[in-house]
């Protein structure tokens, strides 16, 4: 059995609440309520793997023309954490990156919404492509538990000034690619 997940309601709405092989789980924003609501998951039932289906942000130039492209998460970053000595990107006790087994493009979570130039400038330079609230937790807990994770992300906006009313024009037309995607992926 594989768990599908996906931080909001919205980013599944146009997958059967039913989906043959597959349970589903929604854990709310942020990394806290993903890896809250990942970990119980994991504690009730053994997985053979987790797929992650979401929204995020896209910060590389090279992706800005791809709205609604669907890309697989390579490595998860935090970029709203700094270490001891200041170092962003850095957590005090949680490894700066975490790799996954497939994928083509970084992504850097955060606990807030990226919506600025400015917050941009200060990502950027981590080495991302993508931006999102949930990804790094998915990634952390589900190494912790051994189960294998893929991640799937539609470019949903551009992560700059307004974003989040391209997010939410945006979001149903994201959740049919991701849809059509697994599909491709899984077979159904």
């Amino acid at each position: 059995m594989k768990l599908l997940v996906a931080a909001l309601e919205a980013e599944l709405a146009a997958f059967e609440h039913e989906l043959a092989g597959f349970d589903r789980l929604v854990t709310g924003p942020g990394k806290l309520q993903a890896a809250h609501a990942l970990t119980r998951a994991l504690e009730s039932t053994a997985y053979d793997e987790i797929v992650v289906v979401g929204t995020a942000g896209a910060i590389d130039a090279r992706l800005h023309a791809t709205v609604f492209e669907v890309y697989e998460v390579c490595a998860a970053i935090q970029h709203d954490v700094t270490d001891i000595d200041g170092i962003v990107g850095q957590h005090v006790s949680l490894p700066q990156r975490v790799d996954l087994a497939r994928g083509d493009v970084v992504i850097a979570t955060g606990d807030h919404f990226v919506d600025d130039a400015e917050a941009v400038e200060v990502i950027r330079p981590l080495g991302a492509s993508l931006v999102d609230m949930e990804t790094y937790a998915y990634a952390w807990v589900a190494e912790q538990y051994g189960v294998p994770l893929r991640v799937f992300k539609a470019v949903s906006d551009r992560a700059q000034d307004d974003a989040i009313t391209d997010w939410r024009a945006t979001v149903t037309a994201c959740s049919e690619r991701l849809r059509a995607h697994l599909r491709a992926e899984y077979g159904v």
